[in-house]
């Protein structure tokens, strides 16, 4: 899944929201972010096999760390547990570690079973709907656009600024998703890692985009 984990993250708002949704972005694509780190020096591994599956044409061969079950498990209670240390919000920081977590669930629909409970397991799931465009498609959008539309009752924009940068944020994650039904394929592993660092960038876009928006209904409140 990939834009399905920003609906998600939008949604969370409604249950933590002091939190930025720069922190919940980090949060829903963590495992996405850390992955590419871990390919790119040779830990985990993908390969490009196009064809394999219709909606997706990489192969991911091995990545336990970053995609077990288990690891998800424990990256959610360690980030939610240094954003508890941090800001001492016991609420925030269940929704936070749940958002990590809610990646690996979101993925089992989309991937082929290559998803491992734990590193060293045999046992791999995927329901494999990326094996179908159309399927593909209806699944992202209505979690994508499920979560937008409860960010958007959630939220309001204090300027202009808040307005122009959700959209724009919006606009860049639907090119980024349809273009890459027709885009050319990374020629290699490193060229897919390489590409999939561009995910850190909606980190800061998301903070920037709530220190523009308020609580809706309420007056502001302070984002952390």
């Amino acid at each position: 899944m990939l834009i399905g984990h920003y609906g998600a993250a939008f949604a969370a708002k409604r249950w933590t929201p002091r939190t930025s949704l720069g922190t919940l972005t980090f949060a829903c694509e963590w495992l996405d972010e850390i992955w590419p780190l871990l390919v790119l020096i040779g830990i985990e591994h993908v390969r490009v096999a196009p064809g394999a599956l219709a909606a997706n044409p990489l192969e991911f061969t091995y990545y336990p760390f970053s995609h077990s079950l288990a690891a998800a498990i424990l990256w959610s209670v360690l980030i939610g547990g240094v954003y508890f240390a941090a800001k001492h919000d016991r609420r925030s920081a269940l929704v936070i570690g749940l958002l990590v977590l809610s990646h690996w669930i979101l993925d089992v629909p989309m991937h082929a079973p290559d998803l491992p409970l734990w590193p060293g397991s045999s046992i791999r799931v995927g329901l494999s709907a990326w094996r179908s465009v159309p399927l593909t498609i209806i699944i992202e959008l209505v979690v994508f656009l499920g979560g937008l539309a409860m960010y958007l009752r959630t939220t309001r924009a204090r300027d202009r600024t808040g307005t122009f940068a959700l959209w724009a944020m919006v606009v860049v994650l639907l090119l980024i998703f349809f273009s890459g039904f027709v885009s050319p394929r990374p020629p290699n592993e490193r060229g897919v890692a390489i590409g999939a660092l561009g995910l850190w960038l909606f980190i800061p876009w998301g903070w920037w985009i709530d220190r523009h928006r308020e609580p809706a209904g309420a007056a502001a409140t302070a984002i952390t």
